[in-house]
């Protein structure tokens, strides 16, 4: 078994444990229900372990983020919604080791840093630039991703294309007197140099930032493709802005994302992702002297991880329940097929979230929020929503003692401050803020912000 298949092995077998209440289903009118899966595997010392999984298709619409308050999610693609349970996780290790205090207890994910092991490192050439967290990803770690899909956006342009009758970009129709604007004839919307940012449109355009694809019906969204989030992250790390003020970047950031052989296409990936100028990497701009400086300045780099492929098909993709050449596929046949029906493929709206030291069924979450719950009721908050997550941080603040001068407490443990004023204007992710802003000057250029939701505090 190549590593590459025993990534997916791993992120595979975690979700078949998961009870039939976290999975897509039959729908009573014979539907199949299908959905992206995405996973983070750790490959140590120990093995692989699969420590973070989701399934999702979805985001919020740009008009409801206001409403946002912290609950709902804003972006529950299977990608993004597992990078946040990662973060879950690592935050969740971080209030184990603080609770039970300094040297009594190991994880075979983080250890605890100190000034003086930074002073040490430094003196011998190796230490990243100190802001004061006290906590990081073990260096013998490694991460990889699997996704069952290939990431909408760039990455995917090429299979888009090619599933099409005529790869011309669809047309936008002309909006009937009265009717609301949707997706399709909403204004596509516009970067900084008002160059549009299309979903899934607009094909002959490679290599640009794409906002999250949807129907032509949709209501209208500025959340960017899974592709540009995966694309940023090889500079910002798998670490939220929460996480980053108690974890170190460092030695955060993937080495490898696994995708099904069938959902890979070497020329998207290579464009997407990858800064080699032959093959029109756009991650390019990011080589060069300055720019690298200017990265390492903020306590950040530019590291680029491998995509690989493998031949194993996660249970509930749409090629696992229609397999390619199957007679159930094609209704011609079914005359002679006695009692056969063909099966017919719905998106499940059902998405799901799990940790490895989270609840052993994981969360269901249905429109950013806990399936059962009303959308923006606080009691249905996830786990891994900016709520729990600030709450959880500020948790592992409070029982423990920090090198620095207090102001990750200060920041964190604030019942003063909104989530704006934390992630936009705290001194604490003044590095992450210019790392984003240096990648997207030079390589993700036409990037429009997705902003809304964030004037919540914690009581």
């Amino acid at each position: 078994m190549t590593d590459a298949d025993a990534i997916a092995s791993a992120v595979l077998e975690e979700f078949s444990n998961l009870p039939a209440k976290r999975k897509p289903s039959v729908r009573d009118n014979g539907l199949h229900e299908w959905v992206p899966m995405a996973g983070i595997v750790a490959k140590g010392p120990n093995g692989l372990k699969c420590v973070a999984l989701a399934t999702g298709m979805r985001c919020l619409p740009a008009s409801k983020l206001p409403q946002a308050n912290g609950v709902a999610i804003h972006d529950w693609h299977a990608e993004i919604l597992a990078i946040r349970a990662f973060n879950r996780f690592i935050l969740e290790e971080c209030r184990r080791l603080a609770l039970q205090g300094d040297g009594a207890s190991q994880s075979e994910f983080i250890y605890r840093r100190i000034i003086a092991q930074h002073e040490n490192q430094g003196q011998q050439g190796t230490a990243e630039v100190w802001q004061g967290q006290p906590f990081a990803w073990r260096e013998d770690v490694s991460l990889h991703m699997y996704c069952s899909e290939a990431p909408c956006g760039d990455a995917s342009m090429e299979l888009i294309m090619a599933a099409q009758d005529d790869a011309s970009p669809w047309e936008v129709p002309s909006p009937t007197p009265g009717d609301l604007p949707t997706q399709a004839q909403a204004p596509t919307p516009a970067s900084a140099d008002g160059t549009p940012l299309p979903g899934r449109a607009y094909f002959s355009q490679l290599g640009i930032v794409r906002r999250k694809p949807s129907r032509g019906d949709a209501p209208p969204s500025l959340s960017k493709s899974c592709s540009d989030k995966l694309a940023l992250k090889q500079v910002t790390s798998l670490l939220s802005s929460l996480t980053s003020a108690l974890v170190s970047p460092a030695n955060a950031y993937l080495s490898s994302v696994i995708l099904p052989e069938s959902q890979y296409s070497a020329a998207a990936c290579s464009r997407c992702f990858s800064s080699s100028s032959a093959d029109g990497g756009r991650m390019a701009p990011l080589l060069d002297t300055s720019v690298s400086a200017k990265l390492e300045g903020a306590g950040y780099a530019f590291r680029e991880f491998r995509v690989e492929t493998t031949k194993m098909e996660f249970a509930f993709s749409r090629r696992a329940i229609l397999p390619p050449n199957n007679p159930s596929t094609d209704t011609t046949d079914m005359a002679d097929v006695k009692d056969a029906k063909p099966k017919k493929l719905i998106a499940s709206n059902l998405a799901t979230s799990w940790a490895l030291n989270g609840p052993h069924d994981g969360e269901g979450l249905v429109g950013g929020v806990l399936q059962g719950r009303k959308q923006f009721d606080l009691r249905g908050a996830s786990l891994v929503s900016r709520r729990k997550m600030w709450t959880l941080a500020r948790d592992v603040c409070s029982v423990m003692a920090l090198d620095d001068d207090g102001e990750i407490k200060r920041v964190l443990g604030s019942t003063d401050l909104v989530w704006d004023e934390i992630k936009d204007g705290s001194s604490l992710l003044e590095g992450r803020r210019r790392a984003k802003q240096e990648t997207k000057r030079v390589a993700l250029k036409g990037w429009v912000r997705n902003t809304g939701g964030g004037s919540f505090k914690l009581e």
